[in-house]
């Protein structure tokens, strides 16, 4: 279940709730388009009943995404939502429980006054402990695992002391009973950490034409001189853009992220090692030799299971894709899966494809891949009834499914 988050317009002033998943802030008062963009994760505040001015703010660290596990009988795949205290303060609750749903929340700003407490938790530590916790994955040894499609942030409960008792801030209830000694907090607080929060202006850096975009996107499209940005560090910065073959006049076009590659610690540097040390049952054509290895993956969330069936297909097929293509006027579905997300799905993919997978998989540790070239490739799609199918490689994706994708 998503969380509602409240913001100001930076144009206005005029208040507008986003999805935590959004990205493209719209106002509907000034009509004035903004990127929002945070350097490591998003931080997010409950809002206090009454505003004080000594309140003390409890991190909690929430993880939602698709975990990839691969085992020696193949990949094993969930969704994961959790969100766990981030401090090694056992007086209080260790869960957020409802209330990010219940609630709505507000990035932390500069002038947020308060003592904020340290994050103390990482990602990879919280997700060891909740997978520990199921069971389910950690049954059998794992030679990998891959966080793909996730949303990291930092939400904050605020919390103030009176005489030796810490009360809720929300509630005005007491939490928890302190010790005597009530600087218990002095060696993990520390100032405004601020949201590191940014505010793009979605104007094209290569024409000055508006960029172009849905709420979630994370890459904007400019229709005037045809190109494609992906926000990075307080700018954005130009993605290349390719498009598939066998476009119909009625087709819509799915984006994913095309990765050309070269293996460290295992010899892939063309589509031929590729298709050896997958074991795949074809002949190996001599021309296979002189081709990239270029792994694909969608460029929008989806079901895990269903990711990992396109990125297996789309890899072993190797669609066509003309340098020269044009952006379409309309039919562009949006691209929701950042570029450095889908080289983490990259070992996946190989461990997906693998027939011989007790021969393999115990060297994915060892392994690593350079990606020496990335693109967004737009493969054309018609709709049927229920599904959208790609002619080239006979792909279909479910409609609905790619409808709760954008919910994930």
């Amino acid at each position: 279940m998503g969380l509602t988050v409240v913001q100001e317009c930076p144009q206005c002033g005029a208040p507008i709730e986003l999805d935590e998943t959004h990205r493209l802030l719209r106002c509907p008062y000034c009509d004035v388009n903004s990127f929002l963009f945070a350097d490591r994760y998003f931080r997010f505040v409950l809002p206090p009943k009454t505003p004080r001015k000594d309140l003390i703010y409890l991190p909690y660290l929430r993880f939602r995404g698709s975990v990839f596990s691969c085992h020696r009988d193949g990949v094993r795949h969930r969704i994961m939502d959790i969100t766990h205290l981030s401090v090694p303060f056992k007086r209080v609750p260790v869960s957020l429980g409802l209330r990010p749903q219940a609630m709505k929340m507000r990035f932390v700003k500069a002038d947020t006054e308060g003592t904020f407490l340290k994050c103390l938790l990482k990602t990879e530590d919280l997700l060891a402990r909740a997978e520990k916790h199921a069971g389910s994955m950690d049954s059998v040894q794992a030679f990998h695992r891959a966080y793909i499609g996730d949303t990291t942030s930092l939400i904050y409960l605020p919390m103030y002391v009176e005489g030796e008792v810490l009360f809720d801030a929300i509630t005005a209830r007491p939490m928890a009973g302190l010790p005597r000694d009530r600087d218990i907090f002095s060696s993990i607080g520390e100032r405004n950490p601020g949201g590191g929060l940014t505010f793009l202006a979605t104007i094209c850096p290569g024409c000055g034409w508006n960029l172009e975009g849905e709420q979630d996107s994370v890459v904007l499209t400019c229709s005037n001189c045809e190109t494609a940005w992906e926000a990075k560090g307080r700018g954005f910065v130009k993605v290349e853009v390719r498009m598939g073959t066998g476009g119909r006049p009625d087709s819509d076009y799915l984006p994913f992220w095309s990765m050309t590659v070269e293996g460290r610690g295992v010899t892939i540097r063309s589509y031929a090692d590729f298709m050896r040390i997958t074991n795949q049952p074809r002949v190996i054509r001599s021309h296979w030799e002189n081709r990239d290895m270029i792994f694909f993956s969608p460029a929008f969330k989806i079901r895990p299971k269903l990711f990992l069936f396109l990125s297996q297909r789309l890899t072993l097929g190797q669609p066509q894709v003309d340098d020269r293509g044009k952006l379409p006027a309309k039919g562009l579905y949006p691209a929701t899966l950042p570029l450095s997300e889908a080289v983490q799905g990259i070992k996946v993919t190989l461990a997906g494809c693998v027939i011989t997978r007790k021969k393999i998989m115990p060297l994915l540790p060892r392994m690593g891949f350079a990606v020496r070239k990335a693109s967004l490739v737009y493969l054309p799609f018609h709709e049927t009834a229920h599904e959208m199918i790609n002619s080239e490689t006979g792909v279909g994706i479910n409609k609905k499914a790619l409808e709760f994708g954008r919910y994930l």
